[in-house]
């Protein structure tokens, strides 16, 4: 049996390109969009793409439903949905491409829109546990200190709740992105690997001095015992060496940079791990600092400073992508609301203001 068909490689390797330099998309999506195209190659025996039929997308379709992942269960409405979502944009591109017109239409790409119900099952939002600003503490005072590399392992964890930073981030960070005096650390996209490529300044949150003693110290000794200058690596990845019985072991901080995010999540597993508590991934330390300013912030004008200080560009961002109040916290509220209360809103809020930000997130959702 084929395990590939020239022509259609050369086909894939154009839509390559379309994505990356026509549509601006990053390498996993491409490769996402590659991984959905394969999968429907080989439910055709790798037949030509001139040679498509809307049969072929019917049975790829029953086949994708029937399919069993490594676990041995069918695959999730999330995985159907983007891989037919993948080959709907495909299709809807090769249509449009000299040689395929005549043989492919736009109509022949919506075969492959999913169910309204995969969508509305894999777009659920669904309760995540996320860590507390306490139990993150407990994480960093349990954290070891002794060598330099679990300085910065320590640093790495308080640097997260500080700033909010994501993984892609923190591991591309430099010294001179970072100014303690100041408690500002700029997400400077020439250089650090921020979403959507978005260039801003963040201050540190209020999140108590003890996450920011850990970085101080660890700034200093950086600059001062290892003698950093402001292009090293704000989080170096570690040197190896080997060790008296020739295996490999840690020996420091190397002056290069982590080139990908594994082991900052490694960093974070075994933190947790230590603490007896559940796993924690860098980007959930972002739900954390959602929940802390729905706690501290009083006005939508400290909210909207809060959104920004996240990186996101509108404060609804912020209020729907990460603002869902947890199980525990939604039952509260609404027991309280049959009770009677003195204050019912705090002191110095802005009604008109608020009720014009709830319209406009809820402008935003239905959109």
């Amino acid at each position: 049996m084929s395990r590939y068909c020239p022509e259609n490689e050369r086909v894939k390797r154009d839509y390559t390109f379309y994505l990356e330099a026509a549509n601006g998309k990053q390498n996993a999506t491409i490769d996402a969009s590659l991984r959905a195209i394969e999968r429907f190659e080989a439910s055709t025996n790798y037949k030509s793409f001139q040679k498509f039929h809307i049969e072929q997308a019917r049975s790829f379709r029953t086949r994708l439903a029937e399919e069993k992942n490594a676990q041995n269960r069918p695959l999730s409405a999330a995985t159907v949905t983007s891989t037919l979502k993948h080959l709907r944009d495909f299709f809807l591109w090769l249509s449009r491409e000299p040689g395929f017109r005549s043989a492919l239409n736009a109509n022949d790409a919506n075969y492959f829109t999913p169910s309204a119900q995969d969508v509305r099952v894999a777009t659920a939002r669904r309760e995540k546990r996320v860590a507390t600003l306490e139990e993150i503490k407990r994480v960093l005072a349990l954290m070891p200190t002794d060598t330099a590399v679990e300085r910065r392992n320590r640093a790495i964890v308080a640097f997260a709740i500080l700033t909010g930073a994501r993984d892609g981030a923190l591991a591309s960070f430099r010294l001179k992105h970072i100014d303690m005096g100041a408690q500002t650390v700029f997400h400077d996209a020439r250089e650090v690997r921020t979403k959507g490529r978005k260039t801003f300044t963040s201050i540190f949150f209020p999140v108590g001095p003890e996450p920011c003693e850990v970085v101080a110290n660890y700034v200093a000794m950086l600059r001062g015992d290892l003698g950093f200058s402001d292009e090293d690596p704000l989080f170096p990845s570690t040197q190896i060496g080997r060790g008296d019985d020739r295996g490999f072991v840690a020996q420091g901080l190397s002056r290069n940079p982590w080139s990908g995010a594994g082991p900052i999540r490694r960093i974070f597993r075994d933190a947790f791990e230590a603490a007896d508590l559940p796993y924690a991934k860098p980007h959930s330390f972002r739900d954390t600092l959602v929940r802390l300013g729905q706690r501290l912030c009083r006005t939508p004008e400290e909210w909207k400073v809060w959104s920004q200080n996240l990186g996101h560009e509108s404060e609804a961002t912020t209020f729907v992508g990460y603002g869902q109040v947890p199980a525990h916290r939604h039952a509260e509220i609404m027991r309280a609301l049959g009770t009677i209360r003195p204050d019912p809103l705090p002191a110095g809020l802005d009604i008109a203001a608020l009720k014009a930000f709830v319209q406009s997130v809820e402008a935003m959702s239905a959109s």
